[in-house]
């Protein structure tokens, strides 16, 4: 069964969320040619003073740019 984990920023909506759980399952499926009814996925959203890039949280990094 597969079993997928997807890590992202806290902030999109919930249809965009619908939406990636709903494409994600289909190409699993596919790719895996197992039926979409054994495919699980699990999102994950990080807030951004938690997510690092190079050595700066997101949050800092999009004070600075704007």
């Amino acid at each position: 069964m597969p079993f997928i984990q997807i890590n992202i920023l806290k902030g999109r909506s919930p249809e965009k969320k619908e939406r990636l759980i709903k494409e994600v399952s289909d190409l699993v499926s596919e790719v895996l040619e197992s039926p979409v009814q054994n495919v699980r996925v699990m999102i994950n959203e990080v807030e951004p003073e938690h997510w690092g890039i190079a050595g700066e949280s997101v949050k800092k990094r999009n004070e600075v740019s704007t």
